[in-house]
């Protein structure tokens, strides 16, 4: 039987999660079984996200990893990600079992994503991995355009139930630019819509591998305000941010304009999001990036 970890046991997350604490009590089973069922050996210690456990495997004496998430967790649309992909620029799906939210996984190294690398370099990495996600997307996935025409229609009403954080030009500007993206034509290619530092990690087939993308359809510059939000504070002067801007812009070769409206568009989604559920952390940096942008 694995040992659960203690910090995956501790986090905030399951306080209020009465069948999330009920998972996690079955969880040294629920891996006994898994390993059973796909002939895996346990080969190392395990770790986790912020949500899911993940234990180092042996299949036929090749690595992998085992990933278990907890009741409410949709990995039929995450497993359905990587298949789409294929493992191109993503973590190959090697095996899945919904019912049991299990997955096994090529192995990678959490120990090194691309928050431990300098942030241009780091950027240009990311603008690059977009770039290779781009391929046609299923007609199924979300829209991005559908995002942009959604956010218009509901950032005043958003902007002003958490206090009207910024003067009202950024907003109007923010309902501007949405609205703009929303009635552009769309590419239709694939978008992984959760793109940041973290979730690239070392090892595998690749030098850097994305892990748990989320698949949306249309503009590929859809997250670079998160690419620039997640490691703001790394980018002191103005000039330090428009540089990391357009080392992701030259990287993935998206147009510019666009960029910066799915910055502005973000920003904005972040800043109203993050108020109304308390943050105190990235607000800021969204005001800063609205400031910038709009």
């Amino acid at each position: 039987m694995v040992a659960v970890p203690q910090s995956f046991l501790a986090m905030p997350r399951w306080w209020h999660d009465e069948p999330g604490r009920a998972w996690l009590a079955e969880l040294p089973e629920l891996v006994a079984t898994k390993c059973a069922a796909w002939q895996l050996e346990v080969d190392g210690d395990v770790t986790h996200g912020t949500n899911a456990l993940v234990v180092p495997v042996r299949r036929l004496n090749e690595p992998a990893v085992l990933r278990l998430a907890p009741p409410g967790d949709d990995v039929a649309t995450e497993t359905a990600a990587l298949s789409h992909w294929g493992g191109r620029g993503v973590v190959q799906l090697l095996d899945a079992d919904l019912d049991a939210r299990a997955s096994l996984l090529e192995r990678l190294n959490p120990a090194q994503s691309l928050q431990d690398v300098p942030i241009i370099e780091a950027v240009t990495i990311l603008g690059g991995l977009t770039r290779l996600l781009a391929i046609p997307a299923p007609a199924s996935a979300p829209s991005t355009a559908q995002i942009a025409r959604d956010s218009a229609a509901s950032f005043i009403a958003e902007w002003e139930a958490v206090g009207a954080p910024t003067p009202r030009g950024v907003v109007d500007a923010a309902v501007a630019r949405a609205s703009w993206l929303a009635e552009q034509p769309s590419s239709g290619e694939s978008v992984d819509g959760d793109l940041h530092f973290e979730q690239v990690l070392a090892g595998g087939r690749h030098p850097w591998t994305v892990v748990d993308p989320v698949l949306f359809r249309g503009d590929r510059e859809y997250d670079v305000g998160r690419v620039l939000w997640s490691r703001l504070d790394e980018l002191p002067e103005d000039r330090d941010v428009f540089r990391a801007f357009d080392a992701f812009v030259d990287a993935a070769d998206v147009p510019a304009d666009r960029a910066r409206a799915w910055v502005v568009a973000r920003s904005m989604s972040y800043l109203v999001w993050g108020l109304a559920r308390g943050l105190t952390w990235d607000p800021p940096k969204c005001i800063r990036l609205l400031g910038l942008f709009s």
